[in-house]
This record gives C-alpha cells, sequence and structure tokens, in this order.
C-alpha cells in the first residue's frame, strides 16, 4: 500500500512538472480553446438572443463567485458581513447562494454595487495579509471580519489588469463581459468525457482500480452514499462525470488528492487543478490536435500477449497465423 502510494505521489509530482513545462506551448492553445467556449456562448447578439446571453453570463458569475470564495477560504457569510460593516451595498445570505449556484436570475442594483466595491476595497486596502489603517478602523467592531482577510482576501482581477468594480460585474452577470480568466471555470459537455479519463487516470497513477480502490474511497471525503458510488464508477471508468457533476466535485476532487498526500492541502487552486486535469487529457490524447483515434483493442492485447521474440505466449499462432 506504502509503495502505491508513493507511486502515485511520484505520478502526481510528474504530472504537476509536465504542466509546467507545457505551459508556454499550451498558452496559446488554452486561450484559443477558452475564447472558443465563451464565444460560443456570450458577447455575439447576432448569434443569440439575449435570455440566451443572460443564462450564458449567469453561469459565468456563478463560476466567478463559487471561485471567489474557494480561493479565499471564506464562508457565505463574509462578504454580506462586509457590506453591511461598510455600507456598501446590500446583499443577503440567500442570494449570495443562489448567486453561486447560478439560480438568482434578476439581482437588484445593491447587489452588484456591495460586490463590486467590497472588490475594490479588497484590492485598495489589503496587501499580502495586512489591512490598511482605514479599513482595520471601519472593521474595528468585527474582529471576525478582520481575521478572514486577514487569512486572505483575494480581489476578482486577472493579473496586472485593474479590478471588477460594480459595473464590470453586472457585464459579466449579464453575459457582455468575459470573467477573468483565473476566475472562470466553466466545464464545457464535450471536456467532461476527456476530463473524467484524465481524473481517473491521475488518481490511480496509471494502476489498476482494484490495487487502488481501498486508498482512493478512503481519502475520498464525501460521506453521501449516492456520491461515492459515482466516484468509484467515474475512477474504474465505468461512467464519466456531466461537466455539471464535475464542476461541483472540483472541490472534493482536490481535497481527496491532498488526503492521498499527493499535494499539500491548498496547493493546487481551483484553475490549476483543472488546468492539471487538462494536461493529462492532453497527454492521454483524448483532446486536441492530438486526439487519437479510437483504440484497436484487438492489436493491443496481441502486442500485449507476444514475449520480447516477437513469439505469442503459450505457444499461440504468430503473426496471425
Amino acid at each position: 500500500m506504502k509503495a502505491g502510494l508513493r507511486v502515485a505521489r511520484r505520478w502526481v509530482t510528474g504530472a504537476v512538472d509536465l504542466i509546467g513545462a507545457a505551459a508556454v506551448a499550451g498558452a496559446a492553445m488554452q486561450d484559443r480553446l477558452r475564447m472558443n467556449r465563451y464565444n460560443r456562448s456570450n458577447t455575439d447578439p447576432y448569434r443569440l438572443g439575449y435570455r440566451e446571453e443572460l443564462a450564458s453570463g449567469r453561469v459565468a458569475f456563478a463560476h466567478l463567485i463559487r471561485v471567489w470564495h474557494e480561493r479565499n477560504g471564506w464562508s457565505h457569510r463574509v462578504l454580506p458581513a462586509l457590506a453591511e460593516a461598510l455600507d456598501l451595498g446590500r446583499v443577503h445570505n440567500s442570494q449570495l447562494s443562489m448567486l453561486r449556484n447560478g439560480k438568482l436570475a434578476s439581482p437588484g442594483p445593491e447587489v452588484f454595487l456591495a460586490l463590486g466595491q467590497i472588490n475594490q476595497v479588497l484590492a485598495a486596502e489589503v496587501r499580502g495579509g495586512v489591512l490598511g489603517e482605514t479599513l482595520l478602523q471601519r472593521l474595528a467592531d468585527h474582529p471576525e471580519l478582520v481575521a478572514a482577510l486577514e487569512t486572505s482576501a483575494l480581489p476578482v482581477q486577472d493579473e496586472g489588469a485593474p479590478v471588477l468594480g460594480p459595473g464590470e460585474l453586472l457585464e459579466v452577470f449579464v453575459g457582455l463581459r468575459q470573467p477573468p480568466v483565473a476566475f472562470d471555470l466553466r466545464i464545457g459537455s464535450e471536456e467532461a468525457g476527456p476530463l473524467s479519463a484524465g481524473l481517473s487516470q491521475l488518481f490511480t497513477a496509471g494502476q489498476p482500480w482494484r490495487l487502488c480502490r481501498d486508498q482512493l474511497m478512503a481519502a475520498y471525503p464525501v460521506e453521501k452514499r449516492q456520491r461515492r458510488e459515482r466516484f468509484a464508477e467515474v475512477m474504474a471508468g465505468q461512467r464519466d462525470f456531466s461537466a455539471a457533476e464535475l464542476d461541483s466535485e472540483l472541490p472534493d476532487l482536490r481535497r481527496t488528492l491532498a488526503r492521498l498526500g499527493a499535494t499539500g492541502e491548498g496547493e493546487l487552486g481551483p484553475d490549476q487543478f483543472l488546468e492539471l486535469l487538462r494536461q493529462q487529457a492532453r497527454v492521454m490524447g483524448l483532446v486536441g490536435e492530438t486526439a487519437r483515434d479510437q483504440l484497436d483493442l484487438a492489436a493491443a492485447i496481441r502486442k500485449q500477449l507476444r514475449d520480447p521474440s516477437g513469439r505469442l505466449v503459450g505457444g499461440a499462432l504468430q503473426d496471425g497465423r
């Protein structure tokens, strides 16, 4: 078992290194793929009606809010409490929950005012876990919020790009603006199968499922029986996650990897983990320009049966005779 875990750790480490080596070469392709996925659902009023564009923007905004919380390790109470304490607008816990799940169709202007102004305050007033004096004074009666921001207070923005304010967040919500790349983790339906295969290959380190099953199921943190059965089926190659299922599973899949000891807790961010799966799928030849044709299973089995001399094991006919 320990030997298997060491193999898994080496496998994941190698895969992470592979991402770094391929980052420059794959960056342009990833940008094209990301923009293709985005442009299929957004920003083209001649191809989509306003209802479809709004629906697509709502999904993008849900991902943005979800990633913002996950990257900072915030509970759902932090943003509403900040909005109230700093008098920046109003957003209720229930509204935020519905935004995270893409179910709030028509949030009021105060929601975007609150979230956008909080985002701007974080960008201006927090540096490396240190809150500015003005912000500290305004939060003097809220030590729990100070502690949350000192732990992490990353704003929504791309590196080197302007921080998103109320207007920009509204544009994302209605589908007129692409979310910052680092906060856009949408998974296309066509990706779900290859990503599921890459996930299984990564988590089993390419080893047979029966050798990895006990360790993986012990590391998977979910207790609900239906989800555990679904996870096991994906790992065994019996089914794939749908795009929606994989999206909802990402936080627990990252925790699984950490509990296996293959990565440190929080070592891979959501975008890094998703890119790791995409890279794994490319290496396996399941997506992109390197996608392979359907496997010739009979030829692969014959190759397995041959001994080093080229003869078939057990005295079987050679060369198909």
